[in-house]
């Protein structure tokens, strides 16, 4: 049976991630500047990550005299408030820095993915580029009618997608000079060598079927984002090679399907779910078959952490790195999901969030820990192997078995033997990051895992 939205739109498919894509996995290079990325893209290929997210990219509100303090003296989420979409900011780096970045991750085969933010402004209107607002039709074409109004109810769809989201002022993302504008500033870093986008605040962007703002003709902001319209005669450069997703958060009312038809979508239930399962070092507290989710999964962008779940309420700040390495391996072996790694500020930890506390510079170490390195080789070396799930008595270990070639294996608990069916064929395997030794016997597999450990198995190591 057709779903309402198909039979409205029987030639619309959902969309396909690029398959290169699917099979690999994202590093949030989260306030590395565009020159600390391509210092360390070396690091990041051999830590096995596919693409590398930046943050966003665009001119965006100078605060606190330009202090570069994550938090302090300075603020991450400036680079979240837009005051003209032109390439370069003062926290990130230039143009320039932009394109040296792309063209050397080009040379390591690394997929740049840009997050962009077209839903909304900087706080401050007055820092908003004038070039910029006479280009969209001046002042009153810059926002929706219930633009500068806070969103009471979320799950209202009109107040969801044309109001002012944490009060930041709504932009009139249906007015196609508006349209227009963005669509350059995307063409144009696609030519300077972006593989792809995270769209910010995804969901409080209309779709064709929600409610209109008074300044809209039609919510077509999705269909000309992603190629399917033209605005102006411009449209969007190499739509078939391109990797984008959208934040769009789940919640009671937030039209997961339709979204998909556009854009990969988040999976930030699961990750929830995950994080419970963390901190309960008990993988049966939670259903992790499920990707309690409407989207098909491989369109879903799936984490351990964001950097909203890190930053915002810090609901995931407490995780060890450790812990934080356990349900990575877990996403990351999984066949479907395309798993983001988000970096850490370095020199943080439980208790001291923001670490060295300086925007442009690396993060943690954690993103190539041996146990993640593992991980994410595995991921690409499972192509195409069917997925088993299985997890112990007590619920502290989990097994990703991906058909009879590999697992990977997490430890919430403490240190004890394990004895869990499998589908790995029976031998002698050593483990590819600590070099454990594990038995497959008559669809058994057994061996003795540390506490907080990952372990990865691949039929390439059987003696």
């Amino acid at each position: 049976m057709m779903s309402w939205f198909s039979s409205l739109f029987p030639f619309w498919k959902p969309v396909t991630l690029p398959r290169e894509g699917q099979d690999g996995t994202i590093l949030h290079a989260f306030c590395w500047s565009f020159d600390t990325i391509r210092k360390h893209l070396p690091e990041i290929a051999e830590a096995g990550f596919t693409m590398v997210q930046t943050s966003p990219a665009n001119r965006c509100f100078v605060g606190e005299s330009g202090g570069m303090d994550i938090y302090g003296k300075g603020k991450w989420y400036y680079h979240y408030q837009p005051t003209d979409w032109t390439i370069g900011n003062y926290q990130m780096g230039t143009k320039q820095a932009f394109a040296r970045m792309a063209k050397e991750a080009a040379r390591y085969g690394i997929r740049v993915l840009v997050d962009v933010l077209p839903n909304h402004t900087a706080f401050e209107r007055t820092a908003v580029s004038r070039v910029f607002i006479d280009a969209v039709g001046g002042d009153d074409k810059l926002y929706h009618a219930n633009g500068l109004n806070l969103i009471e109810d979320y799950n209202d769809r009109y107040q969801c997608t044309t109001g002012a989201v944490g009060g930041l002022p709504d932009v009139n993302t249906e007015n196609p000079l508006f349209q227009h504008y963005f669509l350059t500033y995307i063409n144009e870093l696609i030519a300077l060598g972006a593989g792809g986008f995270r769209y910010d605040t995804a969901k409080h962007i209309g779709l064709p079927s929600d409610p209109k703002d008074a300044k809209a003709r039609r919510n077509n902001f999705w269909p000309v984002m992603t190629g399917r319209e033209s605005v102006y005669g411009l449209s969007l450069a190499k739509k078939q090679e391109l990797f984008i997703y959208g934040e769009v958060l789940q919640d009671k009312n937030t039209k997961e399907r339709e979204y998909a038809q556009y854009i990969g979508v988040t999976a930030s239930t699961y990750g929830g779910c995950l994080r419970h399962v963390l901190e309960a070092k008990d993988f049966r507290c939670e259903d992790l078959k499920s990707w309690h989710h409407k989207a098909n999964p491989k369109q879903l962008v799936t984490w351990v952490e964001s950097h909203d779940t890190y930053c915002n309420e810090g609901e995931s700040a407490h995780l060890t790195d450790a812990q934080i390495r356990c349900g990575w391996t877990f996403l990351a072996a999984r066949a479907s999901g395309v798993p983001l790694f988000f970096n850490r500020p370095a020199g943080s930890a439980p208790g001291n969030r923001w670490g060295n506390n300086r925007i442009g510079e690396r993060g943690n170490d954690n993103f190539f820990h041996p146990e993640v390195v593992a991980a994410n080789r595995f991921r690409q070396a499972m192509r195409g192997e069917r997925e088993s799930l299985f997890f112990s008595p007590d619920g502290s270990v989990a097994e990703v078995a991906r058909g009879s070639r590999g697992v990977a294996l997490v430890n919430l608990g403490e240190r004890h033997p394990i004895s869990l069916p499998t589908s790995l064929l029976d031998g002698h395997y050593t483990d590819a990051v600590h070099g454990t030794p594990f038995l497959v016997s008559r669809g058994k597999l057994s061996g003795i895992v540390e506490a907080e450990h990952a372990y990865v198995l691949q039929i390439s190591r059987q003696v």
